[in-house]
């Protein structure tokens, strides 16, 4: 499994979104800067925290000209009511074959029974910038990804 880094080109792959329409990442970023970040699993404590946050400070990510994406394997149905329970504006994707954590190289977490929580900071070049991953530090996500925006 190859591990994308920091200097890296992000990959294109594309996956349906929470209303089961393909989408490339690519089309998504459109010349914008990107969060992509990797969450185990819809309506759990830490994933909820975790998007939650990110719909919170979604303003500001906007202001950095930033799209943010989530992505599990859950299939896109639960990704919806996911979004919809909690008002989510921003593109969930389902990734049910772990194509894209393979793609990434994004591994499970220390004890190998959960899918891994990373957050990836694409610049408008398309070029890694920073990666965080923290299993339980939900908020810290949102804050390093921040911190990688205004450095650029």
């Amino acid at each position: 499994m190859a591990h994308i880094k920091i200097g890296d080109t992000l990959p294109s792959f594309q996956l349906p979104d929470q209303n089961g329409k393909e989408r490339s990442v690519d089309s998504i970023r459109n010349g914008k800067n990107l969060v992509l970040y990797f969450y185990p699993k819809d309506e759990t404590m830490v994933c909820t925290k975790q998007a939650c946050a990110f719909r919170d400070s979604y303003e500001v990510f906007k202001d950095y000209e930033c799209e943010v994406v989530g992505i599990s394997s859950d299939p896109h149905e639960s990704h919806q009511k996911f979004s919809s329970h909690h008002r989510l504006p921003f593109v969930l994707l389902s990734d049910t074959k772990q194509q894209v954590r393979k793609l990434l190289g994004v591994p499970r977490d220390t004890f190998g029974l959960l899918p891994g929580r990373y957050t990836y900071v694409v610049n408008k070049e398309g070029k890694i910038v920073h990666i965080f991953n923290s299993q339980f530090m939900a908020q810290k996500h949102i804050d390093e990804a921040l911190k990688a925006l205004k450095n650029e």
